[in-house]
């Protein structure tokens, strides 16, 4: 078993299309990167890395804390998306050609792995995300139990029922907005902001965009196996205006935050993406999607129409957004720049 050292980049960034020969070949860091969609887990380190920069500006950094925190909230994430393909694979969901395994392998659906084998992965992700968990609850503190408390909830409840009953969406909101980014930063800091809560939400919203564009994807296929997503309980019209006024929403709350002084101009270095937005995703949501492929389109994404131009608009933002809270952060740190309280 040979270390795949360009497997580990290729999963880090996109959900790599694999067939059996292959999978019996990888190392298990790989396995390990496909299985739990590590692509996607991204955004929760980007999450972190925006805690953890909102609480080094007013002195409440502990990097030991801030990694037990980045390690327990990728591997609660990593749990929720095995739990999620077993749970969706139990329930007859992901069967035949279903949106899931299209975009990237569904690995019981592919016989990678038994449904015990898989039970057994997302538990062993789970107790050392629990640990972590533990460790920071001791440390601080506080709220930090309940916070902890939410976050196990929404990771075993995800799938079913909140997902089936229109309350995915609402649920991923709040755990990048208030959890993620508003708990890590209570539990570096030990205290409570709500600005800090505000600014979750231009994150918090691209990443609530990028589920809304795999949900308008598979929006047929999830209402005919009787999955209530808030795109299937809308429709597919009002999801796009949705998926495009929440990016126009990350702006707009960054604006905010700068005009009351708690970010300073330099945030909009997030402008960079917009030609992104206006090239890729404002075009392909003001229109519906083609029923085949265009030519120019690759085969590669194919059938998958919306979630690709989000997904990598939302990963690009959020980039840039840490970029600026980096910067943020050392303009109020050289030249000792007040904030708004």
């Amino acid at each position: 078993m040979k270390v795949s050292f360009a497997m580990w980049k290729q999963a880090v960034t996109v959900m790599p299309r694999i067939e059996d020969a292959e999978w019996k070949g990888l190392d298990l860091v790989s396995r390990w990167l496909i299985s739990t969609r590590f692509a996607a887990i991204v955004l929760t380190i980007i999450g972190v890395l925006v805690a953890g920069l909102l609480a080094f500006r007013v002195g409440g950094f502990s990097i030991l804390i801030w990694v037990v925190m980045a390690v327990g909230l990728v591997l609660a994430h990593a749990t929720n998306n095995i739990l999620n393909d077993l749970i969706d694979y139990k329930r007859g969901i992901d069967k035949g050609n279903y949106f899931r395994d299209q975009y990237g392998p569904q690995p019981l659906e592919r016989g990678f792995m038994t449904a015990g084998r898989q039970f057994a992965f997302a538990a062993a992700n789970g107790v050392v995300a629990l640990a972590c968990g533990v460790v920071l609850v001791f440390y601080r503190g506080g709220v930090t139990l309940p916070l902890m408390a939410a976050g196990a909830f929404f990771v075993v409840f995800y799938t079913y029922p909140l997902k089936y009953f229109a309350l995915g969406e609402l649920a991923l909101m709040i755990v990048y907005g208030p959890l993620v980014v508003g708990g890590g930063y209570y539990v570096l800091t030990g205290a409570w902001d709500w600005n800090v809560v505000v600014a979750s939400l231009p994150f918090a919203l691209g990443v609530s965009a990028t589920l809304f564009g795999k949900h308008i994807d598979k929006i047929d296929m999830d209402r005919s196996a009787g999955v209530h997503t808030l795109p299937v309980v809308i429709g597919t019209v009002p999801a796009r205006a949705a998926t495009i006024a929440m990016i126009a929403l990350q702006y707009l709350v960054t604006a905010y935050l700068v005009a009351i002084g708690y970010f300073t101009p330099v945030m909009v270095v997030i402008a960079v993406a917009l030609p992104g937005f206006f090239k890729t995703v404002l075009p392909m949501y003001l229109k519906p999607a083609p029923a085949e492929r265009p030519e120019w389109y690759p085969a590669d994404r194919w059938p998958l129409w919306y979630v690709g131009s989000v997904f990598r608009f939302t990963r690009r933002f959020g980039g840039l957004y840490v970029v600026g809270v980096v910067l943020d952060t050392a303009i109020r740190t050289i030249f000792h720049v007040g904030r708004a309280g």
